[in-house]
């Protein structure tokens, strides 16, 4: 479970970069950034997956080309396309707190999965999450500027909220799927949900660049190498290898862990954002990294494995069962 933890700790360290760089393109549209991200990740997975391609390629069923395709618009571009956006008129904190809800969200999604720990033995834990972000966005519309409009921000809240459901669903259905499909590696999944997303931005590229969008026509100058060079960056740290990582997490702790271990990604973010402004935390931002680091710790300890072998000898049962192929 260990090994878990650390690599959620890494793909968080990784991901938390998606919620600058959309400050630094600004003079692109939520459309552009997501195209060229996964268009770049695509491009990389086809590289990765070129020696043996054409043998996974057979090895695939229905349901695993329709789990990619739903992998990849709620897990990638759908997602993407509306944090950008959230980033873009509500700003970076607000948007990068609404999305660290993930915790709670998924964890009360999966409480019935196997391994979930009983809520009443997570309530603490939450309840330090919970304040945590109370903390924070509290700080943030405390210290929000005058340059956007109520109704900007207003959309951009509604933004990073659909973002939150997009990445809750997928970080659920990514995680049982793969306990459900073994013969997968976390490398390999994680490589062909990206050659499927890279597939899918492909049309949406060619809209994008035929049919410039209003919210990125207007910006800033847009520098197509600054574009290109972050969004292989991005492709290559968040998506291959944050996405890697992230599956190897999925395959070794309970869902509800899953979910604690997604506020990596929101502690990284606040940490690229300080140094991005130039500053250091201010006391309720120390607050709610504190608050939010002693909520992950505490779920930590509440699904060590010692606690899980005290369990009914039904659960031997439900783990038995748990590897079964899904049908859907």
């Amino acid at each position: 479970m260990w090994i878990g933890v650390l690599c959620g700790l890494l793909a968080g360290a990784v991901w938390g970069l998606v919620f600058v760089v959309p400050e630094l393109l600004a003079g692109f549209s939520a459309l552009e950034l997501a195209v060229g991200r996964y268009l770049a990740y695509g491009a990389m997975a086809f590289v990765l997956l070129l020696p043996r391609l054409k043998s996974l390629l057979a090895s695939l069923a229905g349901p695993d080309y329709l789990a990619l395709l739903r992998h990849a618009l709620a897990g990638n571009l759908v997602y993407y396309m509306l944090l950008a956006t959230g980033v873009k008129y509500a700003g970076v904190a607000p948007t990068s707190l609404i999305v660290g809800m993930l915790p709670v969200l998924v964890t009360l999604l999966g409480r019935k999965d196997h391994g979930a720990a009983p809520l009443r033995r997570l309530a603490l834990p939450l309840l330090l999450v919970g304040a945590g972000i109370a903390c924070i966005n509290v700080d943030s519309f405390l210290h929000a500027g005058p340059s956007r409009s109520a109704g900007e921000i207003a959309f951009g809240l509604a933004c990073a909220a659909g973002a939150l459901l997009c990445w809750s669903w997928y970080a659920l259905d990514n995680a049982r799927y793969l306990k459900r499909n073994p013969q997968f590696s976390s490398t390999q999944w994680s490589a062909l949900y990206g050659l499927a997303t890279g597939v899918v931005a492909l049309p949406l590229g060619l809209l994008a660049w035929a049919w410039p969008l209003a919210d990125g026509a207007a910006g800033p100058a847009r520098d197509l190498a600054l574009f290109w060079t972050c969004n292989a960056l991005l492709a290559l740290g968040a998506s291959v290898i944050g996405n890697g990582l992230w599956n190897v997490a999925s395959r070794r702790v309970p869902v509800t862990l899953s979910g604690q271990l997604i506020l990596f990604e929101t502690l990284f973010a606040l940490l690229y954002g300080f140094l991005h402004r130039g500053f250091g935390p201010r006391p309720l931002e120390l607050a709610a990294v504190a608050l939010l680091v002693a909520g992950v710790t505490w779920s930590v300890r509440a699904h060590a494995p010692g606690r899980e072998a005290r369990q009914a000898p039904a659960a031997g049962a439900d783990l038995a069962a748990a590897p079964a192929r899904s049908q859907a």
